[in-house]
């Protein structure tokens, strides 16, 4: 394996992200249609959630990576 071949983690907080994002935008629509409050509301907190989650799951397993990465060198 190269020096430069990327980690093998799937990063799943990404799409989680946008399929929050997507759904809240959907709930928000929905909500404000059918001129329901509690569906805007959690529409609106999914759609402010998905960012931070993508981003926080993103920054996990690059620290995962880095990790496997020192593990590899301190065996060697």
């Amino acid at each position: 394996m190269s020096k430069h071949a990327k980690g093998s983690r799937c990063p799943m907080g990404i799409p989680a992200g946008i399929i929050s994002v997507i759904i809240g935008v959907a709930g928000i629509v929905l909500g404000i249609m059918n001129k329901e409050l509690t569906t805007i509301l959690f529409g609106v907190a999914l759609f402010f959630l998905g960012g931070p989650m993508a981003g926080s799951t993103m920054m996990l397993h690059r620290a995962n990576d880095r990790l496997d990465e020192l593990e590899k060198a301190i065996k060697k």
